[in-house]
Order: C-alpha cells, then structure tokens, then sequence
C-alpha cells in the first residue's frame, strides 16, 4: 500500500474517534469509535508496523466489540 493511502486511512481514524466523541447515543459512540480504531490499526500495520498505535487500538476493539455483542443487563 503506498504511503500516501496508509495517510489518508490514518486522517480518516482520526476523523471517526473526533466524531464518537460528538455523538450522544452510546451504540453509535462504541460503533464509530471502533471504525477509528480498525483504521488506526490498519494504519498502523501498512506504515510500518507502528506498535505503539497497533496495540491499543486492536484492545480497544476487542471492548467496543464485547460491549456490542453482549447483551444489555437491566
């Protein structure tokens, strides 16, 4: 992937965390907010294995995945 690509995913990450923070409703926080970090994730990876960017974003997946597969508890 050519660098200029791996740029425009990483402006594109940080466009989706700003926007989760905009939003009110909590399903579309968590939704947006993983879409930024799959972004940064995959920035990470094709900028050459960024680790500090790739891991937190990868855990922090994992939770906004979790907490939109789990059902709510009332």
């Amino acid at each position: 992937m050519s660098p200029e690509i791996a740029t425009y995913i990483g402006y594109a990450a940080s466009l989706f965390i700003v926007l989760s923070f905009i939003l009110k409703d909590l399903r579309k926080i968590r939704i947006v907010n993983l879409i930024g970090c799959i972004c940064f994730v995959i920035y990470g990876i094709f900028s050459g294995m960024l680790w500090p960017v790739i891991i937190p974003n990868a855990i922090i997946c994992f939770v906004q995945m979790y907490y939109l597969l789990i059902p709510k508890q009332k």
